[in-house]
């Protein structure tokens, strides 16, 4: 009998090699037999902190402030943030619009390919 690493991902020992493959038929997950490693669960790409760019390619980070690169609409009203507009203190959240941000008192969510780092 084989001596096969446990899944990555659900840590189930029920695993097959299919090609150069290792397979988990619980959760389906599927890694290359030469990354295998004896290493726990527990490290998975939720847990890596998230990495948000700007249009020139600059890391964002909480705290960071940023100018808008194009006129924006904002959704359900008829006011329009303008290009060039500096914002303080955005916030990296998860989802479609990956800033959260307060401009003149009102918090909206933005694309960061919007923006560029002040």
């Amino acid at each position: 009998m084989f001596n096969l690493p446990a899944c990555p991902q659900c840590a189930e020992n029920d695993t097959y090699q299919d090609g150069d493959l290792y397979v988990c038929p619980h959760c389906a997950h599927e890694w290359n037999a030469d990354a295998a490693s004896s290493e726990p669960a527990a490290t998975s790409a939720a847990d890596a902190p998230r990495s948000v760019l700007d249009s020139n390619g600059n890391p964002l980070a909480d705290g960071d402030s940023v100018i808008l690169t194009k006129d924006l609409k904002l959704k359900g009203s008829s006011s329009t943030i303008k290009k060039g507009t500096k914002i303080k203190g955005i916030r990296i959240v998860d989802g479609d619009h990956e800033i959260d941000a307060k401009v003149d008192g009102t918090g909206v969510l933005l694309k960061a390919c919007f923006l560029k780092k002040a």
